[in-house]
């Protein structure tokens, strides 16, 4: 096989079974037809939302013409002194800019928050140098519209003329466009409309921040080019026919997680990408893929991974490794976007839509309009710990968070995951990330973690819709800071317990058990966490 992308399969124990859907799929042309667009591959219920949104399987061609344009706008604002670059996006819009920049080594802040300290530290860098791309398919993104809102007036209150400053990546025809031209914004680029956000990598809502932030965005569209032949070919080498057969199969025998550990890419933060484009596109109809990211090959869940469970090693194999992937990150793209497309179709769903994303939106708005709904009363307190359990699994006798937590793990379900989620910094408070090993190494469950309310546009399809074995920790925080959104009555604190409480609503209304610790000092609950977690039998 070629080595410009290469997948070895260390380990299988249903090989033969593998080896069966390698050939069906080779033998239906699935991987020439799904290059050709054909949106039959999924079936009828699949064929409207399919038919305009397989345009990503050309992108190394088609987005060429961006090169030029991105690489002209960057010296335009070099010679006027900006060199800053700030990204308003969430979901597909922000993360594949992170990881190009992220393993390109350029500078990029990226705002997929509603953190109101994590937004001020943005807002504190030198706004003199800063240009802010705003990236929406559609504008309508609560997340973004609130960055967009709060840089305009921070850059008008500097003296900055904020129209020369924002530039705007959004599909053809949307709101945004419209407001955007109206508004005089500095570059509207538009995306190709019939790619989907966790498809979009190699569009405008990848290429632009990062080659703004200084990537070499064509050398990526070469790699993605080089392994084009390799996934487009109805052959057995295929390397995307050969993870989405693994996977298929894996799941058929109860190993539904696929848990990711970077073994030396050099790519950075890949699983993170990976992530949303797996759960987002399969996680439906009570099935699909759930990723977990973990820290390395010797984390738990990767080292000890169970029946439940394909490890996948980006980078060389080792020995706790199910598959191995290596290439370039174009090539990575290409490749991961055809393996999640083709188990989409041999789990018969629909790897284009997110039929359960927009639950927690609403649920969201709903508290956002009626404020006096976020207001209930911790079941307990301990310590800088407030404690707020979903209804109808926790005991009442429980009175710590040690306790707690000990008793969510116990609710889950044998081979279910646990989940848990931090509405908080994810740059002042990234040790909250810690405790996902923590947890893993003594809840002998598959543990996820998530920063909110980024995951919402990411696991949160797979959270709902996938299957329901999961039990939910959420993180969320007293803020020092109050940031006001402007034009809208809500500041950004309000608007991140919203979408926390939102969530958990409507995975409690799944039957889902949650427990939310609201941490009245983050700095003291963070280490009362972790003694928690750590405390004898957690």
């Amino acid at each position: 096989m070629s080595q410009v992308i290469s997948v070895e399969i260390v380990r299988t124990p249903n090989q033969e079974q593998v080896d069966t859907v390698i050939g069906d799929l080779v033998r239906d042309s699935a991987p020439s037809k799904l290059t050709a667009a054909d949106p039959t591959l999924w079936g009828p219920a699949a064929e409207s939302e399919a038919s305009i949104r397989l345009a990503w399987t050309t992108l190394h061609e088609t987005s060429r013409p961006l090169v030029a344009e991105i690489t002209a706008l960057r010296e335009e604002l070099l010679a006027e002194g900006v060199d800053r670059v700030v990204l308003a996006g969430m979901g597909g819009s922000s993360l594949a800019p992170e990881v190009i920049t992220g393993t390109a080594g350029v500078p990029l802040v990226v705002l997929d928050t509603t953190d109101p300290g994590q937004v001020a530290d943005a807002l504190a860098g030198d706004l003199e140098r800063t240009v802010l791309v705003v990236s929406s398919k559609s504008g309508g993104t609560v997340e973004t519209d609130s960055h967009r809102r709060i840089f305009e007036e921070a850059f008008t209150a500097a003296g900055v003329d904020a129209a020369s400053r924002i530039v705007v990546v959004t599909d053809p025809g949307s709101p945004l466009e419209a407001a955007s031209r109206e508004a005089g914004y500095r570059r509207v680029f538009l995306a190709d409309p019939h790619v989907g956000g966790r498809y979009s990598a190699l569009t405008a809502f990848g290429l632009v921040p990062a080659g703004l932030a200084g990537a070499d965005v064509g050398a990526l569209l070469d790699e993605a080019a080089a392994a084009a032949p390799l996934v487009a070919a109805d052959s057995p080498d295929n390397p995307a026919v050969v993870l989405a057969a693994t996977f298929a199969v894996a799941h058929a025998h109860g190993a539904e997680k696929v848990v990711f550990a970077d073994t030396g890419s050099g790519i950075s933060g890949f699983g993170d990408w990976a992530e949303q484009l797996i759960a987002e596109s399969t996680g439906k109809d009570g099935t699909g893929l759930l990723p977990v990211v973990v820290e390395g090959p010797g984390a738990p869940g990767f080292v000890d991974a169970g029946s439940d469970a394909t490890t996948v090693a980006i980078g060389p194999a080792t020995g706790s490794s199910t598959l191995s992937v290596q290439g370039p990150l174009g090539a990575q793209f290409l490749v991961w976007e055809y393996a999640t497309a083709l188990v989409g179709r041999v789990l018969e769903i629909n790897p284009f839509d997110q039929p359960d994303v927009e639950a927690a939106k609403k649920a969201a708005r709903s508290l956002l309009d009626s404020p006096a709904a976020s207001s209930a009363s911790p079941a307990f307190t301990d310590g800088p710990i407030e404690v707020y359990p979903s209804e109808g699994w926790l005991s009442p006798d429980v009175k710590t968070v040690a306790e707690a937590i000990r008793a969510l793990v116990a609710a889950a379900p044998a081979h279910g995951y646990l989940s848990v989620q931090a509405y908080l910094d994810r740059v002042d408070d990234s040790s909250f990330a810690l405790v996902r090993p923590e947890l893993a190494r003594r809840a002998h469950l598959q543990t996820t973690f998530g920063w909110g309310p980024r995951f919402l546009h990411s696991t949160g399809q797979y959270h709902k819709g996938g299957h329901q074995n999961g039990v939910f920790l959420q993180l969320t925080g007293a803020s020092e800071t109050q940031l006001d959104v402007p034009g809208r009555p809500y500041d950004l604190s309000t608007l991140q317990l919203a979408q926390a409480l939102g969530d958990g609503q409507v995975l409690a209304e799944r039957g889902r058990p949650v427990l939310r610790l609201h941490l009245t000092d983050r700095v003291a609950g963070l280490a009362q966490l972790v003694e928690a977690i750590q405390e004898d039998g957690s």
